[in-house]
């Protein structure tokens, strides 16, 4: 039975990570902001399983609450072998210039600095069980792609790319496998309020609801043996067929 410690798990792509790995037989250890949101969700997650699900709140940014955090995790389920860094902010729909310091300041914290913590701390001990496996969340602007009012997200999840490709080549001389999740576009709260009516028609034609793609990503990780794995729902064929298909078939994924 693998035990699994996901960032952010308290909504979003990270409750649906949680709530798949559970249902695969996992033990979850999932993690919120505050102690209030991971009660929350540890109320709807106990009814798959109550014996093997139990969350903690801890900042991503603060490289000290993920090790406790860790700690946590260790003492009620035993080795972590599966660490994911789901946790991520989105930025204000505004032009880089217009965002005060503490406005990108928190955003970088959280996406970069928040992963960076994250592997530190996983990276390390499981140096010291002798295995494990790390993914990080790749979003928008993992691919170079670039958007209005998008560059401080874009480019925090850039680097996340960039920084998760060298640190699997850091890793190849360890046990430890480094890897990322591309979800694609997906129909969260996170994305809801960042769309206009034409982004609205795009990602109708590409989005997805969380339940199938974290279904999918959640089987691939359990299945993946492979270091520097990058593990991606939206693929190049799908962009393809569902342009192909979307006069035929009309879908509407937030509703």
């Amino acid at each position: 039975m693998k035990h699994v410690v996901i960032t952010g798990s308290t909504r979003g792509i990270g409750y649906g990570l949680a709530r798949e790995f559970l249902l695969a037989g996992c033990r979850v250890t999932i993690n919120g902001q505050s102690q209030e949101s991971v009660e929350r969700s540890l109320q709807s997650l106990r009814k798959i399983n109550p014996d093997t699900v139990e969350g903690y709140a801890a900042r991503v940014d603060n490289r000290d609450e993920l090790e406790q955090l860790w700690i946590y995790a260790e003492k009620h389920f035993g080795t972590v072998d599966i660490w994911i860094n789901n946790a991520g902010i989105d930025q204000e729909r505004k032009y880089f210039w217009e965002m005060a310091e503490e406005e990108y300041d928190k955003v970088i914290r959280t996406n970069l600095k928040g992963v960076m913590n994250g592997c530190h701390v996983a990276f390390n001990h499981m140096l010291k069980q002798g295995s494990g496996q790390i993914f990080n969340m790749e979003g928008f602007g993992s691919n170079g792609m670039m958007r209005e009012k998008m560059t401080l997200y874009g480019t925090s999840k850039s680097a996340v790319s960039y920084f998760t490709r060298s640190l699997a080549i850091e890793a190849k001389q360890t046990n430890i496998k480094v890897g990322t999740l591309s979800p694609g576009m997906v129909a969260t709260d996170f994305l809801r309020k960042s769309l206009d009516e034409h982004n609205r028609k795009i990602f109708n034609i590409l989005g997805d609801k969380v339940e199938p793609v974290t279904k999918f990503l959640a089987a691939k990780v359990l299945e993946n043996q492979n270091n520097d794995a990058r593990i991606q729902w939206l693929t190049k064929p799908k962009v393809m067929w569902r342009f192909a298909t979307s006069m035929i078939s009309k879908r509407d994924i937030f509703n």
